[in-house]
């Protein structure tokens, strides 16, 4: 009895420690919440990338980058004279980015942007290898990348560590300017 009382209490403390290496499981929709937090090691009917593949699909013009890193917009009715800076991005070269595409719900506009965007940067080659990324920790990339699979793409990357893996690794960035949003 005191071996299995013995027993019973080494794995109740050896639960919270193995509990705490795990990433956190696929969700079965989108992440609606705390956006910047640890994200799978899967994505389920998506190729997740290390820095090093990204690299190689960059370097071989193999496949069409999209950076899903939300931006504020600028706010209308702002006073007379007040200065607006966009916050400066920069992201890896030859992306295209489509900011705020990874939030759990899409306006319908937002949901036409995204799916317009897919189809410009693919030449409407659902097949054509897209990699979409934003952070490292960053929901948006999870949700724009399953997204963009609901919609019908089957060739898929998704690069966790973004632009964050990608500077890590001293490969180079170039400023960059989202894609028109529209009018929402």
């Amino acid at each position: 009895m005191k071996r299995l009382a013995a027993a019973l209490v080494a794995a109740a403390l050896a639960v919270p420690s193995f509990a705490q290496q795990q990433e956190p499981f696929e969700p079965e929709g989108y992440r609606a919440d705390n956006y910047r937090a640890p994200v799978p090691a899967t994505l389920a009917g998506a190729r997740v990338l290390t820095t090093v593949e990204a690299e190689a699909i960059w370097r071989a013009k193999g496949g069409a980058f999209i950076d899903v890193l939300p931006r504020p917009p600028k706010p209308k009715n702002l006073p007379a004279g007040t200065v607006w800076r966009d916050a400066p991005r920069r992201n890896i070269p030859g992306s295209t980015w489509l900011p705020d595409t990874g939030y759990s719900t899409l306006p319908p506009a937002m949901e036409d942007y995204f799916e317009r965007g897919l189809a410009r940067v693919s030449g409407g080659d659902k097949a054509a290898l897209l990699v979409i990324y934003c952070l490292a920790d960053c929901w948006m990339s999870w949700n724009a990348a399953k997204r963009a699979l609901a919609y019908g793409y089957s060739n898929i990357a998704w690069y966790p560590d973004g632009t964050d893996g990608w500077e890590r690794a001293k490969l180079p960035t170039e400023e960059a300017q989202p894609e028109p949003r529209p009018e929402q």
